[in-house]
């Protein structure tokens, strides 16, 4: 039996199990058989049973076909997917950065959270961020940016920060920020 089996189903498949020499559950057909002196399963069962395994194998190559372009598709463009992810992420926080729309006193202390030490600790902040810090310090004498040194830095982007410490340096940097994530997202697959 060659050529390509089509079968219309009126609901979706939910599941399909190819059985291979399974008697089943008596049919009529059977029990007629059976009833007439034990005979061999008729001819147009046979012929049903090997449609039916024909059909399973047809399944069978379209499921190994879907997958193959699912992994040719998705997982073969992730790199691309992460990339333009970090892209995109890129242009909403310069948007948000030129808007004013950050603050910079939270993203001092989550760079003063991870300093390895919290004496003699140096700030270096972009001159228009430093006012706003210092403000911070000022309002708050219980805050974590007390007895914190800001230092304008025009080196230092708007909403980034420097922090240096006698033990080392923290850097907040947007650009390495969405560079590390960059790399873990290609790195997931």
């Amino acid at each position: 039996m060659s050529g390509t089996l089509t079968i219309s189903l009126s609901m979706p498949v939910a599941s399909v199990r190819i059985l291979d020499n399974y008697p089943g559950p008596p049919g009529i057909e059977q029990l007629e058989a059976e009833g007439a002196g034990g005979q061999v399963q008729t001819e147009e069962l046979q012929a049903q049973k090997a449609a039916f395994s024909q059909a399973c194998q047809t399944l069978n190559g379209v499921v190994d076909k879907v997958n193959a372009f699912y992994d040719k598709i998705f997982v073969g463009h992730s790199e691309e997917i992460a990339r333009l992810s970090v892209e995109i992420a890129r242009k909403i926080l310069m948007q948000k950065v030129a808007d004013g729309d950050y603050e910079i006193e939270s993203i001092v202390k989550e760079s003063l959270e991870n300093a390895p030490d919290r004496q003699d600790i140096v700030v270096h902040l972009h001159p228009d961020d430093v006012a706003q810090c210092q403000r911070a310090q000022q309002d708050d004498p219980d805050s974590a940016l007390v007895g914190i040194k800001f230092v304008c830095d025009s080196n230092i982007g708007r909403a980034e920060c420097l922090l240096e410490s006698p033990k080392g340096i923290v850097k907040s940097l947007i650009d390495e920020n969405l560079e590390r994530i960059g790399r873990a997202l290609k790195n997931r697959e």
